[in-house]
């Protein structure tokens, strides 16, 4: 009898311990919920599967048995509903809290939304007091305003928006230099060279160096352009460019300037006309701007609709048309004829100021324009001479657009070397420049580049009046903020 209880403990024992190793298995093998973006999980991606969202609450409605959030993690406009029971309903779960959601994808039955997530659980990572957080629920943020919070205006719509813009039109460049055979090169951000010529320069040396010492044995400054380091590399490249920070040191806090700001260059060898470097520009400029508005449709919408009613049409009227080309003397005949009263002069020699770049641009049809041949005292050292008389102009070009003025800039290289180096002497800069005479001397070809302004070209297609606004993290005169 004993015995036989002995065997039924033991069969008992046995069956208690299989089980438990069956659960075990059972729960080692449970499928780990795929984690999602909120990009994915909106478009449908793992419906029916049990998923994992990781993002911020934009909203929080709660309910007698239901709970509701919208959460986002950046990678869309469009956030994530969250339906939960009432039950995971928490005091920290508030607007700008951090949480990651476990819970089940499936279709939504409003129609505004494609799917909703099922929340089997809440967990909050990252508490926020929605009272002393400056932005608020619901509530729709100019852009003057936020830009008062550099380090959290990332978390409103309407910046997140502007940075999915500016990186899809960064990679947008890049796709467009790729397919049309350029070759990037990474150009120094610390130089002896002033490529612009102006002396607007941010100089640099180590703390703890004497005035009169140097680190690099010579005066360094951050870069202002990274053209001359691109000429360079032409003499071995057909088609080159750069895309990278540049440095001004203007003591200016206008809507119109930054000290530190993103330039995107390029140098066409073997170029014979300024028409070489103006299908290169105006190629660029569509091509990008076709490229963010397919992948960012939603974030350029935003901005039409809400922050610059009325640019789509502006910017479709630019892709629509061909640019036109005026010469220098053509906009000086075209500024001296007008009725505007402009603050400053429209002679013969004048440099273009944004008034006139801006009235320009209106009186060719309110799209972009090129500029080209500007007096040869105007432009630097390194612009190719028209010889032409009694206007001496130099083979340069501008190209204009609506709301902003200039965008890009660029010139013919003067490639005659008797010529470059006259004007090099002129200036007292031969001998600091006598290894860009070399260029000349061993295998040069004609050739010229252009510069754009990333900011102003972001400024340019969404219609943001101020370029701080266009910037992850604007640097200017008096203010460093970060």
């Amino acid at each position: 009898m004993l015995q036989a209880a002995a065997k039924t403990l033991s069969v008992a024992t046995t069956t208690s311990v299989s089980r438990g190793i069956l659960l075990s298995i059972r729960h080692y093998c449970k499928k780990t919920p795929a984690t999602l973006r909120v990009s994915e999980a909106v478009s449908g991606a793992e419906l029916g599967a049990n998923v994992k969202v990781q993002g911020w609450v934009r909203s929080v409605r709660a309910q007698k048995s239901h709970l509701f959030l919208h959460v986002n993690d950046g990678s869309s406009l469009q956030s994530l509903q969250v339906v939960a029971s009432s039950a995971l309903n928490d005091p920290l779960l508030t607007f700008g809290s951090a949480v990651e959601v476990t819970g089940t994808l499936k279709k939504s039955p409003n129609q505004k939304q494609p799917v909703e997530l099922e929340a089997e659980q809440i967990h909050i990572v990252g508490e926020c007091n929605p009272l002393e957080f400056p932005f608020k629920i619901k509530e729709r943020h100019g852009l003057e305003y936020i830009r008062q919070f550099p380090h959290l205006r990332c978390r409103t719509n309407a910046f997140s928006s502007l940075l999915r813009i500016r990186s899809e039109a960064t990679t947008a460049v890049h796709l467009y230099f790729k397919e049309n055979g350029f070759l990037q090169i990474h150009t120094p951000v610390i130089t002896s060279n002033d490529c612009e010529g102006a002396g607007e320069l941010f100089k640099i040396e180590p703390s703890g160096y004497e005035e009169e010492e140097h680190f690099f044995s010579v005066p360094a400054f951050l870069t202002v352009s990274g053209q001359l380091h691109l000429e360079l590399m032409s003499g071995a490249f057909s088609k080159v460019y750069t895309f990278g920070p540049t440095f001004r040191a203007e003591n200016s806090q206008s809507r119109r300037h930054l000290a530190e700001f993103y330039m995107v260059e390029a140098e066409v060898s073997f170029a014979q006309s300024l028409e070489d470097l103006t299908k290169v520009m105006e190629g660029m400029f569509r091509s990008a701007t076709e490229h963010v508005f397919a992948h960012c449709a939603e974030d350029v919408d935003l901005f039409h609709k809400h922050v610059t009613p009325g640019h789509r049409e502006i910017v479709e009227a630019m892709l629509k048309n061909r640019f036109p080309t005026i010469t220098y003397s053509e906009a000086i005949d075209i500024l001296n004829r007008s009725s505007e009263n402009f603050a400053f002069p429209t002679d013969w020699g004048c440099d273009l100021q944004t008034e006139h770049e801006k009235y320009l641009v209106k009186h060719c049809g309110n799209i972009p324009v090129f500029v080209t041949d500007y007096p040869y005292d105007l432009k630097p050292f390194y612009a190719r001479d028209n010889q032409d008389h009694p206007e001496h102009t130099a083979a340069a070009v501008d190209l204009l657009v609506p709301g902003v003025g200039e965008l890009c800039g660029g010139s013919l290289r003067e490639e005659r070397l008797d010529l470059l180096r006259a004007r090099l002497q002129q200036a007292g800069l031969e001998d600091t420049y006598s290894w860009y005479l070399d260029l000349r001397r061993f295998g040069s070809v004609p050739h010229g580049g252009f510069g754009m302004g990333f900011e102003r070209y972001l400024q340019c297609i969404l219609g943001v009046d101020n370029i701080k606004d266009v910037i992850p993290f604007p640097r200017f005169s008096h203010s460093c903020v970060l």
